[in-house]
């Protein structure tokens, strides 16, 4: 049975944890969606994993739209979500044009990385039936405006911003929201706080559903990995195994454990 937003929420509502992992092809798209992963993100992560970039902000609405229509001819079941990249949704217009882009590539979701100030375009986005995953905290395309890859919500006051900011992204619309590298304590409120399901990398345990890269969890990824990445490649026999692995640690607790929290 395919995994559609209406099972997210569902999952939400019986407590239940999901699984979300990157995928950028058909073939590795397929695997994916076998081992039982609920939702593959087509993240713009392809502009360093695949392209051999230092950050996100080169990648284009086409190159999404290239591997997002890719990973829908290979899904068998999961809930396909697309990244908007770098300034696709710097006005409503453009936020549109790439939103129309990769709903038609195949996507079920678009996620868009920011703030509060995205409540007009989420709104927008919903009007015209695109769900949309809102991504807070640790938003990669603003890497340049943070100084590096950098927690967020330390402080209190940052920390009820961004508990405030979800509240405003689902209050618009928002059906999914993502948060990136928080501390596990405003994780927990922020959780309680809303309603729709939270995804969560590097932000605790307490989220409803895990996101990893793909090349992180098989621990291809160069240099040294994040706190939050764990290789489930390590002690497994297949690639197959270790999507199966991940899927499985996810959904019984096991992942992210303490060592993988802020």
């Amino acid at each position: 049975m395919a995994v559609t937003l209406r099972t997210l929420h569902k999952y939400r509502a019986d407590k239940q944890k999901f699984s979300v992992l990157t995928a950028y092809d058909a073939c590795f798209a397929q695997r994916i969606s076998e081992a039982g992963i609920d939702v593959m993100l087509v993240g713009d992560s392809l502009g360093m994993v695949l392209q051999g970039h230092d950050s996100t902000v080169p990648v284009s609405v086409a190159d999404m739209a290239y591997h997002t229509a890719a990973v829908a001819r290979g899904n068998t079941g999961s809930l396909v979500m697309a990244d908007m990249p770098f300034m696709a949704a710097a006005t409503l217009e453009r936020a549109l044009d790439a939103a129309t882009t990769l709903m038609q590539a195949g996507a079920n979701m678009v996620k868009l990385e920011g703030a509060g100030w995205l409540a007009d375009t989420i709104a927008v986005l919903k009007r015209n039936g695109v769900p949309v995953c809102a991504h807070l905290g640790l938003t990669p395309q603003s890497v340049n405006a943070f100084g590096g890859y950098r927690v967020q919500g330390r402080d209190e006051d940052t920390a009820r911003q961004l508990i405030d900011d979800a509240l405003a992204l689902e209050a618009a619309g928002a059906d999914v929201l993502l948060l990136e590298c928080v501390p596990r304590a405003v994780t927990a409120k922020l959780v309680a706080s809303v309603s729709v399901p939270v995804i969560g990398i590097g932000a605790g345990p307490e989220c409803d559903g895990q996101v990893l890269v793909m090349h992180d969890l098989l621990g291809v990824s160069p240099g040294k990995p994040a706190r939050f990445v764990r290789n489930f490649l390590a002690g497994n026999d297949s690639i197959e195994a270790a999507f199966r692995a991940y899927d499985r640690a996810i959904k019984d607790g096991s992942f992210p454990a303490d060592e993988h929290c802020f």
